[in-house]
């Protein structure tokens, strides 16, 4: 009987994804965790592995469609073999349910029968409720902050990242407690009914348009996932944070004299040494003396959840959109280091090759539109941080020094803050101690 094989679960907060590849053909024999598709949802691009075997009969899609959880992907032919006698048959957890512990595993001869629920993840049934002792183990672990072993294949691994699931909090259903592909798809998809589930707040969606069509001719363009995902984001911050922008000129004369200097030295190391380099490692510095622009706060406990880590993301321009890569343990690094991973980072983001984990954890993030000419603006947080530095065009002034104009280059600098967590006073505090620290670079060696 042939199998089908649906779009799982992939995530909490997706819904669907735009197929940029399909990667298997008719006739192609197809094993469990291969991957058959290339996605594009959350401003991240990754592969799907198959949850079930066979022979592919039929391709329900094509390259460009937008894929919706569910949605009938391939219709497969079993091969016979004993692998996708396992893959037709029921998931485990009702293959569990329905025999005694003890029973033995289901043949080949059997596996007919079984067949249709191996359709989707999404026709799963739930999971038992009951915890198991290992369960019971590894629960009691990790509230003594121990790590647990995830019993899972790297394929299965792979998937969990890169739809944004932590493997240690998935209950495995195979021998042992191993993870499959199914147990995170599972996971996800309960994940997503219990924020369906909750009780939603805000403002009233926004009338619907009206018609263009009396001023003129229009045409549209579907929103491909980065852009999506960008304006979900944005709505929820804007909605949420009280925003204040703060702007302030640094003095980076010195700094560039030092960039200039050291650039040679940086690119024998395999680094472009760029203003933005530099400032990322001054931020990290400033964070660090002041914590609560590197914290978010718990409305709901009503408490500040400071950081130890000190993770930025940097803003970079793609021809998707907007994509925000995480650059982790900036304290640890050197700036030529910086420099390099800052390099790797933004081509990953070029090329579309950026994972969710990649974009995930940031504490604090900058904005740099200098490149584009622009100087002061005002940046949204991205929530659920409490502050963003946007960076704009660093121009030569003449400033008035000592009786006498001099020539200086002066780089604007804008600072949003979340007024909920940081005051006024806070964020303008901050800010100087950026500009102290551009004006004269060895503060930033001398605190730390």
């Amino acid at each position: 009987m042939p199998i089908e094989f649906r779009l799982p679960d992939l995530g909490e907060n997706v819904d669907e994804a735009e197929l940029l590849k399909v990667l298997v053909s008719l006739g192609d024999l197809v094993k469990i965790d291969d991957s058959v598709l290339e996605l594009e949802t959350e401003k991240a691009v990754f592969e799907v592995p198959s949850s079930v075997a066979g022979t592919v009969t039929k391709i329900h899609v094509k390259q460009g469609d937008t894929l919706e959880t569910g949605q009938l992907l391939f219709t497969l032919e079993p091969a016979g073999t004993a692998e996708t006698a396992v893959a037709a048959a029921p998931p485990r957890r009702a293959a569990a349910a329905a025999r005694p512990a003890a029973a033995p595993a289901a043949t080949p001869a059997a596996a007919p029968a079984a067949t249709p629920a191996a359709v989707p993840v999404a026709t799963a049934p739930p999971r038992p409720l009951a915890p198991s002792p290992a369960d019971d183990v590894a629960a009691r672990d990790r509230a003594a902050g121990r790590g647990v072993p995830a019993f899972a294949a790297p394929s299965v691994r792979k998937f969990a990242r890169q739809i944004g699931v932590d493997i240690y909090q998935v209950r495995g259903s195979g021998p042992g407690g191993r993870i499959s592909v199914e147990d995170v798809q599972e996971f996800a998809r309960h994940s997503r009914e219990q924020r369906d589930q909750a009780p939603r707040s805000g403002t009233a969606p926004p009338p619907p348009l009206p018609d263009f069509s009396p001023f003129g001719a229009t045409h549209r363009e579907r929103m491909n996932g980065v852009r999506r995902a960008t304006a979900q984001g944005m709505a929820l911050s804007w909605a949420t944070i009280p925003h204040v922008t703060l702007h302030a000129k640094a003095d980076v004369t010195a700094l560039e004299d030092f960039r200039q200097r050291y650039k040679k030295t940086a690119e024998a190391a395999g680094a472009r040494l760029t203003l933005l380099a530099i400032m990322i490692k001054i931020v990290a510095a400033g964070l660090k003396a002041f914590p609560k622009l590197n914290a978010s706060g718990d409305m709901e406990s009503r408490e500040i959840v400071f950081k130890d880590y000190y993770h930025l993301g940097v803003a970079v321009d793609t021809e998707r959109g907007l994509l925000v890569p995480v650059m982790r343990d900036i304290d640890r690094k050197n700036i030529v280091e910086i420099a390099i991973e800052l390099g790797q980072l933004a081509e990953k983001a070029r090329a579309g090759k950026l994972s969710l984990d990649e974009m995930r954890g940031a504490s604090f993030t900058i904005s740099n539109l200098g490149g584009f000419g622009t100087g002061f603006f005002t940046p949204v947080i991205n929530y659920p941080e409490v502050g963003v530095l946007g960076v704009g065009r660093a121009e030569m002034e003449p400033v008035y020094i000592d009786g006498e104009f001099r020539p200086r280059l002066r780089l604007p600098l804008s600072l949003a803050i979340d007024h909920r967590v940081v005051d006024g006073a806070d964020g303008s505090r901050f800010l100087q101690w950026l500009v102290d620290a551009v004006n004269e670079p060895l503060l930033v060696a001398l605190e730390g």
